[in-house]
């Protein structure tokens, strides 16, 4: 029987973004069912968070990120634009928070398809490659690519938008029962694994439980 793997993920996380490849590299070879609940990113869910880590933080936070896409050899480049809407000269979320909630909620509605993390993956590369991915068709050809529906996608959501923000209202309360509120952040039976750096720890909890390779379909 596979075993289940839950995701919380945000669409302003670089490390969410980071994650992800590796995230679908496992599930391809282990007989795993990672289940994608997108979360509202930090900034939206803990008013002063990053004022009160400093500058320090921040600063080496960047460094950090920009080393591991090297590392990972995956591109890396300033938001444009910023999923969450910025105040300009403030540093604080604007009023209108659409743009990174409709992200939200499509992705939910790719979680219920069975594609979650394909979509994840996809709106991430565009997301921190610094192309303007709002502009045009971009995300709908890059979602394209993985054989998703965008328009089928954002139909779901539009029809019920209240369903949707419920349910991440739910992701996030699960995710601070869970232990913890930051992304990415992998829970496996109620054991909660922090960061893109916990995954093979992660992987290694989850052996203990009779994690098996994924077989190899029969032609």
């Amino acid at each position: 029987m596979s075993l289940t793997l839950d995701l919380f993920w945000s669409f302003r996380s670089p490390y969410s973004y980071l994650a992800t490849p590796r995230l679908r590299t496992l599930q391809e070879a282990w007989d795993l069912d990672i289940r994608v609940r997108p979360v509202r990113p930090l900034i939206l869910r803990e008013d002063g968070f990053f004022e009160s880590r400093g500058k320090m933080w921040l600063d080496y936070l960047l460094v950090d990120v920009v080393r591991l896409a090297e590392y990972l050899d995956l591109p890396i480049a300033p938001p444009n634009p910023d999923p969450v809407a910025v105040e300009p000269g403030a540093g604080k979320p604007a009023a209108d928070q659409s743009r990174v909630i409709n992200l939200t909620r499509l992705g939910v509605a790719a979680s219920h398809r069975g594609c979650g993390l394909a979509f994840l993956d996809a709106v991430s590369r565009r997301i921190f490659s610094g192309e303007a991915w709002t502009q045009g068709d971009t995300l709908k050809t890059a979602l394209a690519e993985e054989d998703i529906d965008l328009d089928a996608l954002q139909g779901e959501v539009e029809a019920n938008p209240a369903r949707f923000d419920a349910e991440i209202a739910q992701n996030e309360a699960d995710l601070i029962k869970a232990g913890h509120w930051g992304v990415p952040t992998l829970v496996f039976q109620g054991e909660p694994f922090f960061g893109q750096d916990r995954i093979d720890l992660c992987l290694w909890r989850m052996k203990q439980h009779g994690l098996e390779p994924r077989q190899a379909e029969e032609s």
